[in-house]
This record gives C-alpha cells, structure tokens and sequence, in this order.
C-alpha cells in the first residue's frame, strides 16, 4: 500500500482550489465564510462574521457583526490598476491585508469596531493608456463602491 504523504495531500488541496469560481461568485460552502454574493444583509437582518469581496461587489451593501473581518481584492493590470482602497466612516478599522501579488491589483482587510456605516471606494481607467503614438485613448473612470454596515 502506497503511503500519501502531507505534501501531496497539500498540493491536491491547491489545485483543488485553483479549480474554484474565478470570478468571486463563490456561493459559499460550509467553511464559515461568507462569499460576495452571501454577504449582503439577508431579508431576516442577520449580519456576516466574514466577508470576501472582489470588483464584482460593487454597489452591494455588507452588513458586519461588530469584530468580524472584511477582506477584498480587485484584480486590476498594470494597464488599468486600481487606487488604492479608500474608506469613509468609522465603522471599520484596517488590518493587515497581506501581499498585493499582481501590479494593479487592490487589497484591503477590515475588522468591523463600531457601529456604524463606513463607504469603502476606489477607481480604475476604464482604458489602458495609449502605449504609441496615433492610439486611441479614454478618459472613462470605473468606479468601485460597497457600504458596509455595522449594527
């Protein structure tokens, strides 16, 4: 009998993942967390402990229990990058997001320490800027929004 070793079990549970929605339209599983489209406030009021969000949010609105976790990531290019992540409010409190692993992309992570509303915002080119001379160029802006409420 052939003996599996943690690597291999570790590697397997990496592809695994890597085989998952690409698109943050993860409905969400047992884990605990919260996908996107999950962490709007439900019609009976309930609030999420966590929320995963990516540009596909925008204009949601997240209600968060008071200590939970907020993380996102808008995958930009080095072409059309986002801004960094701006927040409005004092609901929310940043925390340590981790790496930005690809130029353009935007991070930011979020613990929920007081009741409140906070806005979190950013924007990106809606075209890359022309690379030569004769390109044609925009000057259109896609802008990113969520509210997040805290009770």
């Amino acid at each position: 009998m052939r003996r599996t070793t943690p690597v291999a079990i570790a590697a397997a549970a990496l592809l695994l993942a890597a085989c998952g929605p690409q698109n943050g339209g993860d409905k969400g599983g047992g884990s605990g967390k919260v996908s996107p489209s999950a962490s709007a406030p439900s019609s009976d009021g309930r609030c999420v402990t966590h929320a995963e969000l990516t540009a596909a949010d925008n204009g949601r609105t997240v209600c968060l229990v008071k200590g939970g976790e907020l993380r996102l990531t808008l995958d930009g290019t080095r072409a059309r990058p986002w801004k960094p992540v701006q927040a409005s409010g004092t609901a929310l409190k940043a925390i340590n997001s981790g790496f930005v692993i690809q130029p353009g992309d935007a991070t930011a992570a979020y613990r929920a320490v007081a009741s409140g509303t906070t806005k979190l915002t950013s924007s990106r080119p809606l075209c890359a800027e022309p690379t030569a001379p004769g390109q044609v160029s925009c000057q259109g802006i896609q802008e990113w929004t969520v509210t997040v409420k805290v009770p």
